[in-house]
């Protein structure tokens, strides 16, 4: 197998760039940074995953005086330390803490209050995956992380308003047909009405190539374990690197006036397949793509490839429920400044519900939880009530049926 140098196919097959997109918004933006972030304190929450650790990547080299991240993933906080102090030229604050603990827990609240203020906040903890609406269990886990806890969140922070605030978003929340975007959705909405009390800000992007979870990182799990790919041939995407993931959440961060919403300006011809990465990411490597037509017979196909330069594919049309064909990261009724930004819309007008209105939709889903039975049915329908622009694509599959 050939080397395979991960942040060069992503620039040549995924996102077709060589430098970064917000690369000028950076350096137009260079000296506002400096000034919001200098000898600032930071917190991050969800830090040891892939947009929050690119988050800090990118947040590091203006240096901020101190820096606490919290993550639930032990294994996941480890190697970001690691990760940071084994860069050169990256400046890690000597003033660097990370804790591996829930931030709806009594401890992080100890922590927020002890070791704060913090002059900054970014939250990168949610459930990111449309295959997390697969019954009622799961959806009250995502409901709970993305939204109940996100409220809880922001009324600790409203005691004591950090100078910028950020809450990470996606393009599903824009017009959602799954669980996850409708949650993401509802999750903006109390960031915007929270906006009259603390500097919050949010974004939406694309998906971000090879990240933690993703499809295309699973397929260097499949082929480190010889197992075939899979992957469907009809959804298309818009994609950023991990490195651009993290600079749009911090310019948004940090440059974003309060309540607004950022998304990264992407050609829709820019769009991929992931069938067409995972054909890209074999050719790549020097193999040969053996299409296969079902899953039983990339299976079976794989020991017959052995040794050999072959590796099966199967390239399948999705049926799973809350897919859509592709995705937008805006709405014809939201206003967007196309004129502030290089390569960032903002969408300046989203309605913002008064604070009591978006916590009686928190309220009416924890009463929906606290039922002795409920069904994902249920779920989608208070969903629906609570959030007009949600449509959800039921097709009674979900991604834990493919291989």
């Amino acid at each position: 197998m050939h080397h395979l140098s991960l942040p060069h196919f992503i620039s040549r097959h995924v996102t077709g760039r060589e430098e970064s997109l917000f690369r000028r918004d950076l350096d137009d933006n260079r000296e506002a940074l400096e000034r919001a972030i200098q000898g600032k304190s930071v917190l991050v929450i969800g830090g040891a995953g892939s947009i929050g650790s690119s988050y800090i990547r990118a947040l590091l080299p203006y240096r901020p005086g101190r820096l606490c991240v919290v993550d639930t993933n032990e294994n996941g906080l480890t190697e970001l330390t690691r990760d940071l102090r084994s860069r050169s030229g990256l400046p890690v604050p000597a003033d660097y803490l990370s804790y591996p603990v829930n931030f709806a827990e009594p401890v992080f609240e100890k922590i927020w209050r002890r070791e704060g203020p913090f002059d900054i906040v970014a939250n990168f903890a949610a459930h990111k995956h449309v295959r997390s609406e697969k019954d009622q269990y799961a959806i009250e886990a995502m409901v709970d992380n993305n939204v109940l806890k996100a409220r809880q969140l922001l009324e600790l922070l409203a005691q004591r308003p950090p100078e910028h605030f950020f809450c990470v978003s996606t393009d599903k929340a824009a017009n959602p047909v799954n669980v996850m975007g409708a949650t993401k959705k509802l999750m903006e909405e109390l960031v915007l009405a929270y906006a009259g009390q603390l500097h919050a800000t949010t974004a939406r992007f694309a998906n971000v190539a090879f990240s933690n979870g993703s499809l295309p990182a699973g397929f260097l799990e499949r082929l480190a374990k010889g197992q075939p790919l899979s992957a469907p041939a009809d959804v298309r995407r818009y994609f950023v690197s991990p490195e651009e993931s993290g600079e749009i959440c911090l310019l948004a961060c940090l440059l974003g006036r309060p309540g607004e919403i950022f998304f990264p300006r992407l050609e829709e011809a820019g769009m991929k397949t992931f069938s067409g990465i995972a054909l890209d990411l074999l050719e790549e490597l020097g193999y040969e793509p053996l299409l296969c037509s079902s899953e039983e017979e990339a299976r079976a196909a794989m020991s017959a490839c052995a040794g050999t330069r072959r590796w099966p594919v199967y390239c399948f049309s999705s049926d799973t429920s809350g897919e859509k064909a592709f995705e937008e990261f805006h709405t014809g009724e939201e206003e967007v400044d196309w004129g502030r930004f290089a390569a960032l819309g903002v969408i300046c007008n989203a309605p913002r519900r008064p604070v009591a209105e978006v916590s009686a939709c928190c309220d009416a889903l924890s009463a929906l939880f606290r039922r002795e039975t409920v069904t994902k049915a249920d779920i989608v329908e208070l969903l629906s009530s609570l959030i007009p622009s949600f449509e959800h694509l039921e097709t009674g599959r979900n991604l834990d049926n493919k291989m």
